[in-house]
């Protein structure tokens, strides 16, 4: 009889262990936007950049343009700004070299590309919206307030980053750190002047 009882049972309980519900599959890991990596070689060190081409695509194709065809080759970075220790930044390109310098490119907002501008990051200098060429820099410390700022009056635009140093920031620090010249430059870039210059000896992809 105990027998019986026990296989009744188990008939009972099958049913229900045939409904439960499968185990929910794990959640598919979420892709990484495409990014390039661009080593510049200068005479203080070399500086590893990935670059966003996914997020900040027009930027981005920009600066590989002058990486492909060699148009970084032999400039230099000529400006650092020191705002306050272990914060600020160095400013490197063609500095409108007629023979190396590119068209302008359209101007593309932190906020559309979801990037800023805080530690480590590289982005283009710029005078208006629409005017940047091939002139870059990169911020030691967070400079988010170079950011794109809709709701402020004026240019409030920002600066366009499209990557960030992904090795050489100590380079960068070196850089930041080199003696300037107390005259030269003009505006707000006077006595930022690096004097002398650290060559940028080569600027290629990083394969």
């Amino acid at each position: 009889m105990l027998q019986r009882i026990a296989f009744l049972l188990c008939l009972l309980a099958a049913p229900a262990l045939a409904q439960s519900p499968p185990a929910a599959p794990a959640p598919a890991p979420i892709a990484k936007p495409a990014t390039v990596r661009v080593a510049l070689e200068t005479a203080a060190g070399t500086i590893t950049v990935e670059i966003e081409t996914e997020r900040a695509p027009i930027t981005a194709a920009n600066f590989l343009r002058y990486v492909d065809q060699k148009r970084y080759d032999g400039t230099a970075f000529y400006r650092a700004d020191p705002v306050a220790p272990n914060f600020g930044l160095i400013q490197g390109g063609t500095r409108n070299d007629p023979k190396r310098t590119l068209k302008p490119i359209p101007h593309e907002p932190t906020t559309k590309t979801g990037l800023s501008n805080t530690d480590g990051a590289i982005s283009m200098a710029r005078g208006a919206p629409g005017t940047a060429t091939s002139d870059f820099f990169i911020i030691i410390g967070d400079m988010s307030g170079l950011d794109a700022k809709p709701d402020q009056p004026g240019d409030n635009l920002g600066f366009a980053a499209f990557g960030h140093v992904v090795d050489g920031m100590d380079v960068v620090h070196k850089i930041l750190a080199s003696p300037t010249s107390p005259t030269a430059g003009e505006g707000v870039m006077k006595g930022q002047m690096l004097e002398p210059k650290i060559t940028i000896l080569h600027a290629r992809r990083v394969i």
